[in-house]
């Protein structure tokens, strides 16, 4: 089985982070029964840096989707190539929270995220796709219009998933991290720190888990 992990600042990390994509490495190698790779076509953090805060993360595990600054606009074109030449067969996607700040509103966005999905099936059909809802960040915490655009658009992912996901090519709509806290879990109010990326992790674990019986359940403990 072949995971991509598809994102945006929060997901591709910088210098010193260990990265949600990290956890997920420990995760699958603790509960996942079967042989599988991480795949994609970048594999640095944040200005090219090789410098994870675990450095034995081991270089074939680190391969990924992700980019600092990109969202779902940027991603649309690039999944069906990515998904295809890399025979991914799961995606991980954590992206919205870019697009809304920068450069859409939630009905482009979402929009953009429809793109995504069928750009992904034509790169690559029979896809299983999860997809993170816009988390907690500061910006939603003090600007009250920005807060509702971010609702407004985690609605309008909702219906996406309901819409077009398929027996062939799943579409399943993780949950926001359980008490997610960006003054806990945040190192600046929005990019996640070591418990934050536990949590990331654990809801993208607990959809592969009870829906399709990937792994098992999340334990922070288990990966460190």
């Amino acid at each position: 089985m072949r995971f991509m992990f598809v994102g945006d600042s929060m997901t591709i990390g910088r210098a010193g982070d260990f990265t949600w994509r990290y956890r997920m490495w420990q995760h699958l190698n603790s509960t996942f029964g079967g042989p599988y790779r991480i795949v994609g076509p970048r594999s640095e953090l944040y200005e090219g840096s090789d410098a994870y805060a675990d450095p034995a993360f081991p270089a074939d595990a680190r391969r990924h989707l992700a980019g600092w600054g990109e969202g779902w606009q940027h991603m649309a074109p690039l999944i069906g190539p990515a998904a295809g030449a890399a025979r991914a067969d799961v995606l991980l996607v954590s992206l919205g929270l870019i697009d809304l700040g920068f450069y859409t509103d939630a009905e482009q966005t979402a929009a953009n995220v429809r793109r995504f999905i069928a750009g992904a099936r034509a790169g690559r059909p029979g896809v299983r796709m999860v997809l993170l809802p816009v988390i907690p960040n500061s910006r939603a915490e003090e600007d009250a219009p920005f807060a509702a655009e971010v609702a407004r658009f985690n609605e309008l992912l909702a219906k996406a998933v309901a819409d077009l996901t398929t027996a062939a090519s799943p579409v399943l709509l993780a949950a926001r991290p359980d008490a997610y806290d960006i003054h806990r879990d945040t190192y600046d109010g929005t990019h996640p720190n070591a418990s934050g990326e536990h949590r990331l992790a654990g809801e993208f674990a607990a959809v592969l888990h009870q829906a399709w019986g990937i792994g098992g359940p999340y334990t922070p403990e288990r990966v460190r």
